[in-house]
């Protein structure tokens, strides 16, 4: 299940072809979404339901770039970007992967795949927009001049993160380069470089060394092991929290979807 939504090329622009981008999502609100996001865009965006109607499209509509979700009834985001690198025509394609839970696992699958880009969801869809246009580079055509409409800011509104602390909106964004003069060059990051910086941010650090016990007194020998245990404990604990965050964020954002598709639609 695919739909395409196509920008016609205005009569005074450049001669360059206009990039096709996939997005695969199984959520039909999020599709919709994403449509309306690039409709101001000078790209091709092809928006499919599921893997296999993505890829049964390539042949045909050629993909300049590939935005999928991690999690997907059919097959997972992570075997998409792996036949997509591994095909002798279209390995160099660009492929975003988007997951609701970012952790260390997910992060080091990225790498495994060579993604090229890991975003949280929820995401404002400029910054998903910043990134496809960052990685397309010199394909994309010159855009038409940029109108005031009501719609862009109640969009861009829906996809904030909630208040503090906010969750970086493109888990992968490029550090700030460090210019001197005369600036060289700007040269390409080395490729997965943003999901290996990734995984290494999520890397355990060493625990600081525990304090030996004070003098005159005897600890028992199972004592380590007590320590250990409550520290696992305790992680777990956390990690349970931060899941049932992760959770309810991910409820109350598919609830704002809905809203704000419903009342588009009332609108148009």
């Amino acid at each position: 299940m695919s739909e395409a939504m196509t920008i016609p090329p205005l009569a005074d622009a450049p001669a360059k072809r206009t990039p096709t981008v996939y997005f695969i999502d199984d959520s039909a609100t999020m599709r919709e979404v994403i449509k309306i996001a690039f409709r101001r865009e000078s790209i091709n965006i092809i928006t499919c339901g599921d893997a296999a109607a993505a890829l049964a499209q390539f042949a045909q509509n050629p993909p300049d770039a590939v935005i999928t979700d991690v999690i997907m009834p059919d097959q997972d985001g992570y075997s998409v970007c792996t036949q997509i690198k591994q095909h002798p025509e279209f390995g160099s394609v660009p492929v975003i992967l988007m997951s609701g839970v970012v952790n260390k696992t997910v992060a080091d699958k990225a790498v495994a795949v060579k993604a090229d880009e890991l975003i949280r969801k929820p995401f404002q869809p400029q910054e998903l927009i910043g990134r496809v246009k960052a990685l397309l580079g010199p394909k994309i055509a010159t855009p038409p001049a940029p109108e005031r409409h009501v719609g862009a800011s109640s969009l861009q509104s829906l996809f904030a993160p909630p208040p503090p602390p906010p969750p970086p909106q493109s888990v992968l964004a490029p550090p700030p380069v460090q210019r001197t003069a005369p600036a060289p060059p700007q040269m390409a990051p080395p490729e997965n470089a943003w999901p290996r910086a990734l995984a290494e941010a999520f890397t355990p650090r060493p625990a600081a060394p525990t304090a030996p016990p004070a003098q005159g007194f005897r600890a028992s020998a199972a004592s380590p092991d007590i320590v250990k245990l409550k520290t696992e404990i305790a992680r777990l604990e956390l990690l349970i929290k931060k899941l049932q965050t992760e959770l309810q964020i991910e409820r109350q954002y598919n609830q704002a979807l809905e809203q704000h598709v419903h009342n588009l639609t009332a609108t148009d």
